[in-house]
C-alpha cells in the first residue's frame, strides 16, 4: 500500500485538478493520507500568481522532507510549468510535471526511485492544448467543478496564459454528466471554476455553446441545492446572465467580478478588456435586478505607473461602488510579461500601503452589507468549520454566518435569522427550527 498526500496552492481550480488526481491514483491502489502521516509520494499542486507563491512551494518541499526524508517528491501545477529549472533545483524535488503532463502524474509514479538529479517533464505551453476534465469530492459540503481552463487575453501582468497555455472548455453533456456524479457525493453546492470561465465555448460536434447556455443545461441538474458562479470577467458576464441568475432556483445571488483598477489609465495600461464604466453598469444591473446579491472584487494596486493621484481613483471608484468585499493584492513582477518592461514602478512599501487601504476599505463595505441583512431569515449552508464551540457556513449570498456548534449542521442547509455582527465583523445567527429538530436539509 503506497501512501501519498497532497498539498495544493493556489486557486480553486487546482483544488479540482488535486482531487481528481487523487480518485486517479487511488483508482490505480494508492492511498491518501495526510501530509504529515509519513507518505511514500508528496504531490505538491503550485500557483504562481505572485511571488509569495513561488516561495511558499519552496517551503512545502522543505516541510516535507523533514517529515519524510526518503519520501518521493512531484512537483505540478502552473509554478512547475513556469520554472520546471527553478523547481528541479530544490533539494527533495524528483520529478517536475507541466500543464500538458500533469495527468499523466499516476503512470509516471510507477517508479518512486528517488532522482538525482529531477526530471523535468514539461514540454513547451503550446503544446497544452488538450482538455482534462476535473472536480473535487474532498469536502462533501462544497464541489469545485472546472469547466474551463487557460486564457487567450493577454493581461500584461498575467503569467496565467504561459502557465495554462490557450482557453478551451469542456462540453455541456460532460459538465452535466459530472454535476450529476457529484450530487450522488452529497455535495449541496457546486461552485464553476476555471481561469476564464466566461469565454466557455465549446463546439460539440456543429453546435457552439456559451457560457450562458451552460448554466441553463445546469439548471435542470436534479439533486444539487446551490450552484456558484466563480470570478468571471466583467465584460463577459453579459445583462443575460445576470437576468438568468436572478430568476434561477439554483444560482445563488453571488458574483466575483474582478476589477483590478478604477483608473481607465491603468486599465488600458494593464491591457483590460474594460473600463470603469462597463464595469459600474455591471454592478447597477446586478443590484437592480438582484438587491440582496453579493459582489466581489479583485483589486491589484502598485501597477507599474500607478501614481498617487490614479490610486486615489480606483479609491473613490470603489468607495461608491456598491460592493460587498474586495480581494486587495500588490502587483509583483513576474519575468515574460509585458508590464516587467514598464518603466515608472511604485516602491513596495507604497503597494504595501495601498493594499493594506484597500483592505480596510473591504472590512467597512464587508460590515455594511452584513449590516443590511440584519434580522432577515437565509438559507446556510453550514460546513465543517468550527472554532470557539460554533460552526459556521454561507447564506445563498456569502454571508459567512456562525452559530452554536452542533455537529448534525454539517452539510445541512438550514434557516437562519441573522442576529448580530459582532465586534471583529462575523454575523452571529439563531436557528429556530432547531427547537423543534426540524433541520431542513
Amino acid at each position: 500500500m503506497i501512501k501519498v498526500a497532497f498539498y495544493t496552492l493556489g486557486c480553486k481550480l487546482n483544488f479540482s485538478e488535486s482531487s481528481t488526481l487523487a480518485r486517479q491514483l487511488s483508482d490505480k491502489g494508492f492511498t491518501q493520507v495526510p501530509f504529515d502521516a509519513l507518505p511514500d509520494i508528496y504531490v505538491i499542486n503550485t500557483c504562481s500568481v505572485t511571488d509569495n507563491a513561488d516561495r511558499k512551494c519552496r517551503k512545502i518541499v522543505r516541510d516535507a522532507m523533514k517529515i519524510a526524508p526518503e519520501a518521493f517528491i512531484a512537483v505540478i501545477g502552473c509554478y512547475a510549468q513556469l520554472k520546471p529549472e527553478e523547481i528541479s533545483r530544490i533539494p527533495g524535488v524528483d520529478v517536475v510535471l507541466g500543464a500538458a503532463e500533469k495527468f499523466q502524474l499516476p503512470d509516471l509514479l510507477k517508479s518512486l526511485d528517488k532522482n538525482s538529479p529531477p526530471k523535468i517533464v514539461a514540454c513547451d505551453i503550446s503544446a497544452a492544448q488538450q482538455y482534462y476534465p476535473s472536480y473535487s469530492v474532498t469536502d462533501r459540503t462544497r464541489s469545485f467543478l472546472k469547466v474551463q481552463d487557460g486564457c487567450d487575453y493577454g493581461c500584461a501582468f498575467c503569467t496565467i496564459p504561459l502557465a495554462r497555455g490557450k482557453s478551451r472548455s469542456d462540453t455541456v453533456q460532460n459538465v452535466v454528466s459530472q454535476a450529476e456524479t457529484i450530487v450522488q457525493s452529497g455535495s449541496k453546492e457546486i461552485v464553476l471554476t476555471g481561469v476564464n470561465i466566461g469565454d466557455f465555448d465549446n463546439i460539440d460536434g456543429k453546435e457552439q455553446h456559451r457560457f450562458i447556455e451552460l448554466i441553463q443545461a445546469l439548471e435542470q441538474v436534479k439533486g444539487i441545492n446551490r450552484i456558484r458562479i466563480s470570478s468571471i470577467e466583467p465584460n463577459l458576464l453579459t445583462e443575460e446572465i445576470i437576468s438568468f441568475v436572478a430568476q434561477s432556483d439554483k444560482f445563488v445571488p453571488h458574483f466575483h467580478i474582478p476589477l483590478q483598477s478604477g483608473s481607465d489609465a491603468i486599465l488600458k495600461k494593464m491591457r483590460r478588456r474594460y473600463l470603469s464604466e462597463l464595469y459600474a453598469d455591471r454592478i447597477q444591473t446586478i443590484k437592480g435586478l438582484i438587491p440582496h446579491c453579493c459582489i466581489g472584487a479583485d483589486v491589484m494596486v502598485g501597477f507599474p505607473g500607478e501614481s498617487e493621484e490614479l490610486f486615489l481613483e480606483t479609491y473613490n471608484f470603489i468607495r461608491d461602488l456598491p460592493l460587498s468585499y474586495l480581494h486587495a493584492f500588490t502587483y509583483s513582477e513576474r519575468p515574460n510579461t509585458l508590464a516587467n518592461s514598464f518603466s515608472n514602478g511604485v516602491p513596495k512599501h507604497l503597494r504595501s500601503q495601498r493594499s493594506k487601504i484597500l483592505r480596510i476599505l473591504s472590512d467597512k463595505k464587508k460590515r455594511a452589507f452584513y449590516h443590511n441583512h440584519l434580522f432577515e431569515t437565509h438559507s446556510v449552508l453550514f460546513e465543517n468549520d468550527t472554532k470557539h464551540n460554533l460552526i459556521y457556513g454561507f447564506t445563498e449570498n456569502y454571508i459567512r454566518v456562525g452559530v452554536p456548534y452542533d455537529p448534525e449542521l454539517i452539510n445541512k442547509i438550514v434557516d437562519v435569522r441573522l442576529s448580530k455582527v459582532d465586534q471583529s465583523g462575523n454575523m452571529m445567527g439563531q436557528i429556530f427550527e432547531l427547537q423543534t429538530n426540524n433541520i431542513i436539509s
